[in-house]
């Protein structure tokens, strides 16, 4: 895949790689990036074009490695830059490429930059971060942090509060300082320079303030930092110092982004980013307290919200395409059925509904298995500061009753996506040989990638025949989206169409059989490309689709 085509992102497939549970090398129970050499050749059996990689950067690892306290180092316990260039080296011998993590809203406390700027108020790193003075012995004003509790932490030694919108470890770089910006654009072209073909921009929406940082309503500041006054000049900017010339992808994270926004984005007329990462799709479902409360969501929410980034963005901009990443739960269990009766189909139907879309699909790891969500047993197993800081928050105030915030947990919870890859069945999933930072999957004996590879008809087999297509066929990169039976609450339905050839994907959302007519008033002989029951046929405009049954015709108009 060659990046002198400008859009050579456009027919590629995305595979995330969390590196603390991807595969462990030394057996110290931590995945590190010698034990993602050692499966290179794997993700090049499935057909991946691009690795994204969580960052590998040395950090405290209050939050996982998004908290960056060197952003030119490897933490020890993923190895050594020796090691970084040999994975890059092997992924490009391999004609993959490698997006980096990139996270630049905020650093570690750590961070040398920090450690000067709180050792007095005159100190040349001061402003690199943003302090204010309290009020009344009070936060400069109500925010509430992403991980609850005040977006503020008050500083003995200079009587001032740094702003932190996530963990107080992680306070937030001052934009508005243009020294930052530039230190920011040299750490992204050293890596550029090592070779690194793109970046995923964590939260990068939230890099500009409204100035003033005025007071919220119930604390929520997001309308004062979610795309802010000069969040378009900042891209524009990044772009011009890193992107341009250099043939990059780069992602956005944009928590509550919207489809106009994202237009605004990723129109590739503006030099900003390529695509964004949206999160709508992934909030159906979210009760009182938010991703703390479970609720019920309907298919046609679902519908509503693809159908709408599908055709918004179907002339200007691109979407990125996903069901799951390190912040979300796996697809199996939160959109499919992961009774074992079910599991392996309708994890198909997920794959065949998301990659016949328009956009970058994304893959992360082990969803190509089919991996379902792990049961933590009690508030101790789990790993994730958003889980424990959401638990003292939530429970210890009695807001919601323990049992239902770890169901919640385990509906939404992020340590389902962190739990570690199962290369096969024996002891951790062959994952490491000592004990594993977090637990592994209850169900790692019946779902790993030996097991997988072994079955000519499993998920991961599917899953190369869907990436397959997306590199043959240009009606699934380039291709018209249309919604059909928007109202419909079991079948997602809709079709891609390109120059004079129209493909039909239908989708059972359900455990049961469902007819499904296919609305389009004159077309014949519909051939299969692709469905995940293997004896599916078509006599008529009638199809009866058993449950979670997906299937992509080729029809004739």
């Amino acid at each position: 895949m060659n990046r002198e085509n400008k859009d050579w992102w456009k027919s590629a497939v995305v595979y995330q790689i969390y590196p603390r549970s991807f595969q462990d090398s030394n057996g110290d129970g931590i995945g590190d990036l010698k034990g993602i050499i050692r499966r290179l050749d794997y993700l090049n059996t499935l057909g991946i074009d691009i690795i994204w990689l969580s960052p590998v950067y040395d950090s405290p690892n209050d939050d996982n490695g998004y908290d960056i306290s060197d952003y030119r180092g490897i933490m020890s316990e993923f190895g050594t830059m020796e090691d970084f260039d040999l994975l890059l080296q092997e992924i490009h011998n391999r004609g993959m490429k490698l997006v980096m993590d990139m996270v630049v809203n905020h650093t570690s406390d750590e961070h040398a930059w920090f450690q000067e700027a709180k050792k007095s108020k005159d100190n040349a790193y001061r402003d690199y971060y943003i302090w204010r003075k309290g009020k009344d012995s009070m936060p400069p004003n109500n925010w509430i942090s992403m991980f609850g509790g005040t977006a503020w932490e008050y500083d003995e030694k200079t009587e001032e509060y740094y702003l932190h919108l996530f963990g107080k470890k992680q306070p937030d770089l001052n934009w508005e300082n243009e020294i930052v910006r530039k230190e920011v654009y040299e750490i992204m072209n050293w890596w550029v320079k090592k070779g690194v073909d793109g970046f995923r921009m964590d939260v990068i929406n939230f890099i500009s303030k409204v100035p003033g940082l005025p007071e919220s309503a119930d604390g929520n500041g997001k309308p004062y930092y979610e795309n802010g006054p000069r969040i378009h000049e900042y891209l524009r900017e990044m772009n011009r110092e890193v992107v341009e010339n250099n043939g990059l992808v780069m992602i956005g994270e944009m928590p509550d982004v919207c489809t106009k926004d994202a237009v605004l984005y990723t129109n590739p007329a503006r030099k900003e980013l390529d695509m964004v990462f949206s999160f709508e799709h992934v909030e159906v479902g979210y009760g009182e307290y938010g991703k703390w409360s479970v609720g019920p969501w309907k298919l046609t929410e679902l519908k509503g919200i693809f159908g709408k980034w599908q055709n918004e963005l179907n002339e200007e901009g691109w979407n990125s395409l996903y069901w799951s990443n390190h912040d979300q739960p796996r697809a199996v269990s939160r959109f499919g059925d992961d009774r074992e009766e079910y599991r392996e189909v309708s994890a198909k139907m997920l794959a065949v509904c998301l990659h016949m879309m328009k956009g970058t699909p994304f893959i992360f790891q082990g969803e190509e298995l089919g991996m379902t969500n792990t049961r933590f047993t009690s508030i101790q197993e789990h790993r994730d500061i958003e889980i424990l800081t959401g638990y003292k928050e939530y429970c210890k105030t009695g807001l919601i009753p323990e049992s239902e915030f770890m169901q919640a947990a385990y509906e939404h919870g992020r340590d389902n996506a962190r739990v570690p890859v199962a290369w096969d069945d024996t002891v951790n999933g062959g994952f490491t040989d000592k004990k594993p930072w977090i637990k592994v999957s209850d169900k790692y004996k019946t779902i790993n990638v030996k097991k997988n590879l072994e079955a000519p008809d499993s998920v991961f087999y599917f899953y190369k025949r869907l990436i397959e297509l997306r590199h043959s066929e240009k009606i699934i990169v380039d291709g018209d989206f249309r919604m059909l039976c928007e109202k419909d609450e079991d079948i997602f339905a809709y079709t891609r169409s390109l120059a004079d050839k129209t493909w039909l994907i239908a989708c059972n959302f359900s455990c049961y059989n469902r007819k499904f007519t296919i609305p389009l008033e004159h077309f014949d002989d519909p051939g299969v490309i692709i469905a995940n029951y293997t004896d599916f046929t078509v006599q008529s405009s009638v199809i009866e689709l058993r449950p979670y049954e997906a299937v992509v015709l080729e029809i004739h108009i």
